[in-house]
């Protein structure tokens, strides 16, 4: 069976993907809500109204009951309208940082400060407000994903000019030899486990769970779940919140943010791990209630990729990205702690742990 193909420009995205035989006989709406399971059934329901759903060989717009049989392609078109990844907090847009910012480059690396809500790749409805799809206009070339960061995490994000140093890079975080350092703004629950600490629960998905990216922890000496383990370091608590470095010793996904909660740290912010699943399908809809936004209190999990060394071309490297003012404004306003305040608190142990 033919390949997922894909075309992009900076006016639409084109995506074409095969029913296979397992498929034959799925709603239009099921096998598309498959395809791209980032966005809500209403989203997709427009889409295919709208006609920019496609069933090779059949004239379009299709029903979304409609059937799809094995052998057939599926073409999803995605206009860049301005509007499709724009996030919104009590209503508003909420404000995305125009550019990322180079920390480091030479021929064949990029080591970048990515803003909030900026993806590391196309994805999902994340199409166009990309961190390679920014870099490919500069250079108009080919910009090549190493590794990635949750679309609202911010901070250090490495990408390659070439094929070859997204490969020698690539092996080394597979390998977990890439050594990295995580700030992040929690809630301190009763019974949290007192810092510092080192979380060494499994992670993985369970079959059904919704949300289908929500990731679970088990024990340590549990049959289910992959190997992670991330080590926490407390720089100040204050008012029931804690500001924390977290030290990732593998890169499972949402690693920090699920070990974190498990101890009873959940992030500012953090829409999936807070306790209740359901404010992520709320604002992921469109339908997040005021005591969803009170909860959350900023519109993004609180976390921010702060430090990061490695050995490259046979050289030691590090890398530091600054505080984002999203975050840095929340400290001020809420806990009164100034920016110079924070990274006093951080520059001590960020410097040990890049030593």
């Amino acid at each position: 069976m033919s390949e997922i193909k894909k075309s992009f420009t900076t006016e639409k995205y084109v995506v074409s993907h095969p029913v296979q035989l397992e498929q034959d006989g799925w709603r239009l709406d099921q096998f598309v809500m498959k395809c791209m399971p980032t966005l809500s059934r209403e989203f997709l329901k427009k889409k295919i109204d709208k006609g920019e759903v496609e069933i090779s060989g059949r004239k379009s717009p299709h029903k979304p009951s409609v059937k799809v049989h094995f052998g057939e392609r599926i073409t999803i078109t995605t206009h860049n309208d301005g509007m499709i990844e724009e996030e919104f907090w009590y209503g508003k847009v909420v404000p995305k940082t125009a550019e990322p910012t180079i920390i480091f480059e030479d021929i064949g690396l990029l080591a970048t400060n990515k803003p909030p809500y900026m993806i590391t790749h196309p994805a999902g409805k994340n199409l166009f407000y990309c961190a390679t799809v920014f870099f490919e206009t500069i250079y108009k070339k080919t910009i090549h994903s190493i590794h990635r960061l949750d679309r609202e995490t911010s901070g250090i994000l490495l990408l390659a000019k070439n094929p070859q140093t997204a490969q020698q890079v690539a092996v080394l975080f597979e390998e977990d030899k890439v050594r990295k350092c995580y700030f992040f703004i929690a809630h301190k629950n009763p019974g949290a486990t007192p810092f510092p600490f080192t979380a060494k629960e499994k992670l993985d998905r369970k079959e059904g769970a919704i949300p289908e990216a929500m990731m679970f922890t088990f024990p340590e000496e549990s049959e289910f779940g992959k190997e992670s383990e991330t080590h926490f370091e407390c720089l100040l608590e204050k008012d029931g919140y804690v500001l924390v470095l977290a030290f990732p010793l593998t890169g499972r996904q949402h690693q920090i943010r699920v070990h974190a909660a498990a101890h009873g740290y959940p992030l500012l912010g953090d829409k999936l791990y807070n306790g209740d699943p359901g404010v992520f399908l709320r604002f992921k809809d469109n339908k997040a209630s005021d005591e969803d936004h009170e909860k959350m209190q900023i519109p993004r999990q609180a976390l921010h990729a702060a430090a990061l060394k490695l050995l490259y071309l046979g050289k030691q490297k590090h890398f530091i990205a600054p505080l984002p003012a999203d975050l840095t404004d929340w400290l001020e306003e809420k806990l009164d702690l100034k920016f110079s305040e924070v990274e006093l608190l951080m520059e001590k142990r960020i410097l040990e742990f890049l030593s």
